[in-house]
């Protein structure tokens, strides 16, 4: 339901960490909001975007190319708009329309692939990238894909998978549990041999490639290794503005949700992961825009691919609460927002 979304207490505690906080928006405009008016300005900032063809710009300036996710592919702001409204209960633009256009760039190898952006169409990273978000996006409107996608992650577990970037790791069980198959163990296998931890618990140094690790684990439900020194290496970085943006953009743009996903799952409870938690949220809030979008940082311009990761981090810290009752599998709704708790 949709009053399923407020949360006076959260809100009021994550009001008063936001007024305190020493990093305020660089965008004045651009106050303290209550849980109501996040998902109103959700609203506004997707319907601004919305395409006549079902799909979305990723931000309200027709001008604007993106960032991060966004920049590499639209099928992120597509993907994106898909999992937001279905996490809150809100009805798309023109739910058809998003679901035929969806289908459509699905072809017969099983690939998906994107109508703008700047990735090789054909090069393995960008191909994994845009099915694993097209199954996402497909699953939580209960529809199957045309074709069999799996020779996609197939191909690329007996080929490229070594030359990807370590923060592909869950697209895999990802993309498998979307469409209902459990994981292979020969894959499993191959994926944990690229995944050695460091003693603090640490994937490549990078609470982004760690996050991946952690959320790998949890998809395929075993334990997660090094637990506790992934919560006490990730306590340790947080900024005391609330962020994890320790490295220049390019590389911690999604950093503060990698950050709150893994205490959130590997130790929510304890009193100082909370706090962690509510000061993240508090910096996610000073990340909201005028249009009702979220940027990469206070100040920067809303982005469908920030919108998602902040929305994310409000949501895993209990600021906005998603539809009741929830969507079903909510623990395939893109990176973890909804991932049920241990």
């Amino acid at each position: 339901m949709r009053n399923s979304i407020l949360n006076i207490r959260t809100a009021g505690a994550l009001a008063l960490i936001l007024c305190g906080a020493s990093a305020r928006a660089a965008d004045e405009s651009a106050p303290a909001a209550t849980p109501h008016e996040v998902i109103a300005g959700l609203q506004a900032f997707w319907a601004k975007t919305a395409l006549p063809d079902g799909s979305f710009r990723p931000g309200v300036d027709p001008d604007y190319r993106g960032m991060s996710d966004s920049a590499l592919s639209d099928m992120a702001p597509l993907t994106y708009a898909v999992i937001l409204h279905k996490t809150f209960g809100l009805t798309l633009a023109d739910e058809p329309k998003t679901t035929a256009n969806l289908l459509a760039r699905q072809k017969e190898d099983g690939a998906f692939y994107h109508v703008r952006g700047t990735g090789d169409p054909q090069a393995p990273l960008t191909r994994v990238y845009n099915t694993t978000q097209g199954l996402v996006a497909l699953h939580a409107l209960g529809v199957k894909p045309k074709y069999d996608p799996l020779p996609v992650f197939e191909r690329t577990l007996d080929g490229d998978y070594k030359k990807l970037p370590l923060y592909t790791t869950s697209f895999f069980p990802l993309a498998y549990a979307c469409l209902g198959k459990p994981f292979p163990a020969e894959q499993d296998q191959k994926m944990r041999a690229l995944m050695p931890q460091a003693d603090d618990g640490y994937l490549d140094d990078h609470v982004a490639t760690t996050f991946h690790l952690v959320h790998y684990y949890r998809l395929i439900g075993a334990a997660v290794p090094k637990a506790d020194a992934i919560v006490a290496r990730t306590l340790h970085d947080q900024k005391p503005d609330g962020s994890w943006m320790l490295n220049p953009l390019a590389r911690d743009r999604h950093a503060a949700f990698d950050a709150v996903f893994c205490l959130a799952q590997l130790d929510g409870d304890k009193p100082e992961v909370k706090k962690a938690i509510d000061r993240a949220a508090a910096w996610a809030l000073s990340c909201r825009n005028g249009d009702g979008g979220f940027g990469h940082y206070p100040g920067s311009p809303s982005d469908a691919d920030a919108t998602y990761f902040q929305v994310g981090i409000l949501v895993m810290a209990g600021f906005l609460k998603p539809a009741d009752p929830p969507p079903k599998d909510p623990q395939l709704l893109s990176w973890g927002h909804l991932f049920p708790r241990p």
